[in-house]
């Protein structure tokens, strides 16, 4: 069951986004989404700025046991590159993916050579990722995008199917928590400017 607290549906969609923050993973419990909610989170992430059309994402749902049958990849693919680490961090390595019941991988799949450059598809990516967190936000859940190590090694890749180009623009993790404090933000002024002709440099 989600948090009503949370629940972007009994308060305006501006309030919601101006007060979002993402849960820690760590923080994370059970239950996750539905499998109608789910759906509905991944469908989200498919309605983002698309040019062209190409489709450049798709989506690999994680959950139940297939987390730790996961999480045995990444025990051995740590070991390989940290031989010496302690057994203990290895096991913790590996259990990355059970600290939230349901974790959706977000692959980035650039067709090359289109007309449409790489930069936008890979933006898309990134937009699915945001669009997904939002929404599984919206419904009450905690939710948090990461990428970490095993986002970039290529053993964890092969065992979710990636193939040629395919790149992982996060993991996104979904579950329940308890809402959290707000961290610091940087102000408007330090981020925002408007432009009022070409900038000049001596």
């Amino acid at each position: 069951m989600s948090n009503p607290e949370l629940n972007v549906r009994d308060r305006g969609l501006i309030e919601f986004l101006l007060s979002r923050r993402s849960v820690l993973a760590d923080a994370m419990s059970g239950p996750g989404p539905s499998d109608e909610e789910l759906r509905q989170i991944v469908e989200a992430g498919m309605r983002v700025p698309d040019h062209g059309r190409l489709t450049p994402w798709r989506f690999v749902i994680i959950r139940g046991a297939a987390r730790e049958r996961l999480g045995e990849v990444m025990e051995a693919a740590f070991r390989r590159d940290n031989p010496d680490a302690p057994e203990q961090r290895v096991t913790r390595e590996g259990q990355r993916f059970v600290r939230a019941p349901v974790v959706v991988a977000v692959v980035s799949q650039v067709t090359a050579g289109h007309k449409i450059p790489e930069w936008e598809q890979i933006l898309s990516s990134g937009a699915a990722c945001q669009t997904m967190l939002i929404a599984a936000l919206s419904m009450g859940y905690a939710a948090q995008w990461l990428t970490e190590w095993y986002a970039y090694d290529p053993q964890v890749g092969q065992a979710l199917g990636l193939e040629g180009s395919d790149r992982i623009a996060g993991f996104l993790y979904i579950g329940n928590a308890e809402a959290t404090n707000e961290r610091a933000r940087p102000s408007y002024d330090d981020v925002a400017s408007e432009w009022h002709g070409p900038v000049v440099r001596y």
